[in-house]
């Protein structure tokens, strides 16, 4: 595949689900923030493996084993070139972001943080990127402090440079809002925290899928995101680490094929990143990943941006039309990725998210897995909308007739 003039109409036909019709509408997806739709090209892949060379990895020497082995390796380099890094020795996979969290959060935290050292995370993190650190404050007593988000959904720098510090020893931060869509300065907090002597851990879960990615350039000593955000499949993770971190740590997870011998008394480990990977990973999905690396970088992650930035205009301005609708996050369409949290006076999001259904269109309603974001403006839920390089400007128009409808059709039932 090669794309780079930018052609919706062959996109779209590359996404068989998109053909479907829900309640007897044209499906309208507005939930890529929780999972993206997969190409053909991915689905075939997957396919290939099952049918054409299904065999363990790394162990074998027959030929299934193999071309599944070099399948699978070859998948760790198209991750090296997507996010500008060293070497496939630094890409670790795990079953999902939040499970490379926590493999930091036990093989690096457990190891070197001491207790009264600081992590530091913000108010916009995923429940993901709170809670492994909560467990290893309760556990270790490291000291977990929290940078506050401003009015309009950005990051407090002021306070983060007051928060930032010498005892400051682990910054987690997301680069985009999963609730919000918030860009966040990372390679500017990161420089902060380098001044220190502090690790940083960048949560890329949402921005790794939908803007231009390079590890050096963020600053990042940590780097996590899933395939499934990103056209691949689902229980594929990515841990990508600077290599020196990598030989530091301890393993996460024992068992086959992270260690060099076993004895009865004591075991040694394998080079890495086979040391984080134990046990029989998800090969198949890892394989069909590699395609879905290709599709986007075909595409390239700058046109991807320059799409949903425009889809995101575009629907801010046409959703501010609807009546007793508050829209949520910045104004600033440089400051967001392509995410629309918003209510409706006096209904639900739950009840929004059921007549945007009826209508064909899926959007995502609840806390979003940052309830701190929700407390911080008062409310339970929002209702999100989150677009991705399939979305069109006539799915814009259908998200908007489908929201005024539900702000009439609550009117008529409050009347």
């Amino acid at each position: 595949m090669s794309i780079r003039e930018w052609d919706q109409d062959a996109i779209r036909r590359d996404f068989p689900v998109l053909r479907r019709e829900v309640n007897g509408r044209p499906l309208v997806y507005l939930d890529n923030a929780a999972t993206s739709q997969k190409p053909v090209q991915v689905i075939a892949e997957l396919t290939r493996y099952y049918r054409d060379y299904n065999a363990n990895i790394h162990r074998g020497v027959h030929t299934l084993s193999q071309e599944a082995t070099a399948a699978y390796e070859a998948v760790r380099d198209r991750v090296v070139a997507f996010i500008g890094a060293r070497a496939p020795e630094e890409i670790v996979f795990t079953r999902n972001t939040t499970e490379a969290i926590n493999l930091v959060a036990h093989a690096y935290g457990r190891a070197f943080l001491q207790p009264g050292d600081e992590v530091v995370i913000t108010e916009l993190e995923h429940h993901s990127n709170i809670v492994p650190w909560q467990l290893l404050r309760d556990e270790r007593g490291v000291v977990l402090r929290y940078v506050p988000m401003l009015a309009d959904g950005t990051l407090d720098m002021a306070e983060a440079r007051r928060i930032i510090g010498p005892r400051t020893k682990l910054l987690a931060v997301t680069q985009m809002s999963n609730a919000l869509g918030t860009i966040v300065p990372v390679a500017e907090l990161a420089a902060l925290a380098h001044q220190h002597g502090t690790v940083v851990l960048v949560d890329g879960a949402q921005s790794v899928p939908h803007l231009p990615t390079d590890v050096a350039a963020l600053g990042a000593d940590f780097l996590v995101f899933s395939a499934h955000k990103m056209l691949g499949p689902t229980g594929v993770g990515v841990l990508w680490a600077r290599g020196e971190l990598l030989e530091a740590m301890p393993p996460f997870l024992g068992g086959g094929d992270m260690i060099l011998t076993v004895t009865m008394e004591h075991s040694t480990w394998n080079a890495v990143p086979h040391k984080f990977e134990a046990g029989t990973p998800n090969i198949a999905d890892v394989i069909a990943f590699g395609a879905a690396l290709d599709y986007l970088a075909a595409l390239g992650m700058d046109a991807v941006c320059r799409h949903e930035r425009e889809l995101l205009g575009v629907a801010l301005e046409r959703l501010a039309t609807v009546p007793g609708i508050t829209l949520y996050g910045s104004a600033d369409l440089d400051a967001r990725g392509g995410v629309v949290s918003f209510g409706l006076e006096g209904i639900h999001p739950h009840d929004i998210g059921q007549v945007l259904d009826g209508a064909g269109v899926a959007i995502r309603a609840g806390h979003h897995c940052a309830q701190p974001v929700m407390q911080h403006y008062g409310i339970a839920a929002t209702a999100r909308v989150s677009f991705y390089l399939y979305n069109t400007l006539a799915e814009v128009d259908a998200l908007v007739a489908a929201v005024h409808e539900a702000a009439r059709f609550f009117g008529r039932v409050r009347v």
